[in-house]
């Protein structure tokens, strides 16, 4: 991996838990902090874009990380004033273990 791509200062974030000590849904759980990375961030070009597009009609974003086995989909990511939720976490094709890739929907407001 070359870490001079990795060029934006992101954060994951995922839900709190939803419920309190007695087991009641919270009216409005948080975000926490899971971690803060360097990455990559990659829109989707030609037949992947196609392919994406076709399913939903929203901006879909590629960012490669180091290796993390700790993010899962449905978290997010925030990228300065920008929030992406996560669709799926994809090993890299050549399969060694070095990068993460986490594929995303910009959502319109946080």
């Amino acid at each position: 991996m070359n870490a001079g791509r990795l060029n934006r200062r992101i954060v994951i974030q995922q839900i709190e838990s939803s419920e309190n000590e007695s087991g009641y849904p919270l009216p409005n759980p948080q975000w926490e902090e899971v971690a803060t990375v360097w990455a990559s961030r990659e829109p989707l070009r030609g037949r992947e874009f196609f392919a994406a597009a076709a399913v939903q009609h929203e901006k879909t974003i590629r960012f490669k990380i180091r290796h993390r086995e700790d993010i899962k989909a449905g978290m997010r990511v925030v990228e300065k004033d920008r929030i992406y939720e996560i669709y799926a976490v994809l090993d890299d094709v050549k399969g060694d273990r070095t990068e993460t890739h986490l594929m995303t929907k910009e959502k319109d407001n946080g």
